[in-house]
């Protein structure tokens, strides 16, 4: 298997603070990651450092095969779709939704005066209605619920048909029956071959969608474990993690942890 994502060495320094400490972690074709890792362990650093919005202060990062640093990011951003909440701030509630997944296509957030092809219109359709939120499309952007905005913004990571997609906290905010659609679609994403490599941060195993493969978990900016999701997500691996005693079960294809005490 081929490299999608490769960290070697990586730090991230900000004045005194360490937000990334020597980090090393692969990411390979067909992979789904999942990220771990309580608050402040460095997860949405990681994924700005993926994206390519952030530059580590040491170490190299590889994306799709090329370099931070080394390469034009403004070329390499339309291969790495992103959802997340600071991506989502920017997004007008007045936006229409169908634009609002059209205008990925131009890695912009509004829709000006750039010219769609129907092909373009098609496809964000199709993705809506893959989220189940095509009878959305003609609404308002901030007319929507937290869990149908959700969706839209991940139709939106897809639209310029990335081969990497990363979603940060995705089901955060979402009651539990917007977080066990969400997990759903998700999952759908994660078993479809034609997928592309998937990285999803959460703080909570139960948000791991089943057809993940992966896991790495954070702590304190440095990897405490990572590889294989049945040899990662141990109790033990939790607890350190954590910082707290968690037991952790699997049932089926779902993750849960809850306390030991």
């Amino acid at each position: 298997m081929s490299s999608v994502l490769s960290f070697q060495g990586v730090s991230v320094r900000r004045g005194a603070s360490t937000i990334l400490d020597d980090v090393s972690w692969e990411v390979e074709d067909g992979d789904r990651w999942v990220i771990l890792g309580p608050n402040g362990a460095g997860k949405t650093t990681a994924l700005q450092l993926a994206s390519t919005r952030m530059h580590p202060t040491a170490g190299t990062v590889e994306i799709l095969g090329e370099r931070l640093g080394g390469t034009d990011v403004f070329e390499l951003r339309p291969r790495v779709g992103l959802a997340s909440a600071s991506l989502a701030e920017r997004i007008a509630p007045g936006e229409v939704v169908r634009d609002v997944v059209l205008t990925a296509a131009y890695g912009m957030t509004g829709r000006w005066r750039e010219e769609y092809e129907g092909t373009d219109t098609e496809q964000a359709d199709a993705l809506l209605a893959a989220f189940d939120v095509a009878r959305l499309a003609d609404r308002r952007y901030g007319t929507l619920s937290e869990g149908e905005r959700k969706r839209v913004q991940i139709a939106r990571a897809l639209m310029p048909d990335p081969e990497l997609l990363l979603l940060d906290e995705p089901a955060a905010g979402l009651d539990l029956g917007g977080r066990e659609e969400l997990v759903g679609a998700l999952a759908e994403l994660a078993q479809d071959d034609a997928s592309p490599v998937l990285v999803l941060v959460t703080h909570h195993p139960e948000e791991i969608p089943p057809g993940f493969t992966h896991a790495l978990l954070l702590r304190e900016g440095g990897v405490h474990a990572a590889g294989p999701l049945e040899e990662v997500m141990t109790a033990e691996n939790l607890t350190a993690t954590f910082g707290t005693p968690l037991e952790v079960s699997h049932d089926g294809d779902r993750w849960s942890a809850r306390s030991a005490r």
